[in-house]
């Protein structure tokens, strides 16, 4: 398999802005339970502006986490544009028996996410000026963890389904996963894991204009709690970059997915709902 994936950044500092964008571009291959193998970078850069080391670093970010997975960046292509854009085009393996898709969910599975929501606000609030350090340090260390995890859900034969949470949010892909497999998602919004600066953030209304483009985009095929505060909608259609995965699996595997998902790096794996037939596809908030 062989996906790609570009990336302008959301943040200023070169070396973070490349380290982002190959974790979110690895991410597509795990999610689909492949095992990365190579990478190739693509680049957009206005060199005028920018200046080589500025490049020089945003490479040797991607190149760094290429590593963390154990892959090497084989090469590429550089064009001068008006805009910085980075990403890769990352080749990886899968037995054809085992590729999870997002479209395979079964009646009465466990929903499992592997990271916490919330990137999307961290963003916005640092381009407002008005992120601290430590939730800066906070959105940086969440989309750069890899989600390696997924190649080994693969093996698992109680894994039915997963995808990576992205920039659909999580109900729209949550939404995905009902539509393809014909169910209704409920997600539990108390068991749905956040980053901790993202709450501060979104109940001030700091949010991005992607949140509310989604839920403008599928708002009619969800449900939601009376009374749910306009903040808490907003971080479930929070668009991620590199977020994290969500599984769908039969429910005597969830702890077990839970606990390989936390061992591989993802502390704030969690449950968040299930799937179950309906009248229609929809996601249900509780």
């Amino acid at each position: 398999m062989a996906t790609t994936d570009f990336f302008m950044p959301i943040v200023d500092d070169p070396y973070d802005f490349g380290r982002i964008a190959a974790a979110n571009a690895l991410s597509d291959v795990y999610a689909m339970g492949g095992r990365p193998f190579m990478a190739l970078a693509l680049v957009a850069m206005p060199l005028a502006r920018l200046g080589a080391e500025a490049v020089r670093r945003i490479l040797a970010g991607g190149e760094a986490i290429c590593a963390q997975a154990g892959i090497p960046v084989a090469g590429g292509h550089s064009i001068d544009s008006v805009e910085p854009i980075y990403g890769l085009v990352v080749l990886g393996l899968v037995h054809p028996d085992r590729v999870l898709r997002n479209d395979r969910a079964r009646d009465g599975d466990t929903l499992v996410l592997g990271k916490p929501l919330g990137v999307g606000i961290l963003g916005a609030a640092l381009k407002k000026g008005l992120l601290p350090t430590e939730g800066y340090a906070e959105m940086v260390a969440t989309a750069t963890t890899l989600n390696t995890v997924g190649a080994s859900l693969a093996d698992d034969p109680d894994v039915h389904a997963m995808t990576d949470v992205t920039g659909f949010g999580l109900l729209g892909h949550a939404l995905e996963m009902a539509r393809g497999s014909g169910l209704v998602a409920t997600i539990d919004r108390a068991r749905v894991p956040r980053l901790a600066g993202a709450i501060d953030h979104a109940r001030a209304g700091v949010v991005t204009g992607a949140s509310r483009r989604n839920w403008e985009s599928y708002g009619e095929s969800v449900r939601l709690p009376a009374g749910l505060e306009a903040w808490e909608r907003d971080l479930l259609t929070d668009p991620q970059t590199s977020g994290g995965l969500l599984v769908a699996c039969a429910p005597q595997a969830a702890e077990r997915v839970v606990a390989a998902m936390r061992a591989a790096g993802l502390p704030a794996a969690a449950c968040v709902g299930r799937m179950h037939a309906g009248d229609a596809p929809r996601v249900e908030v509780s």
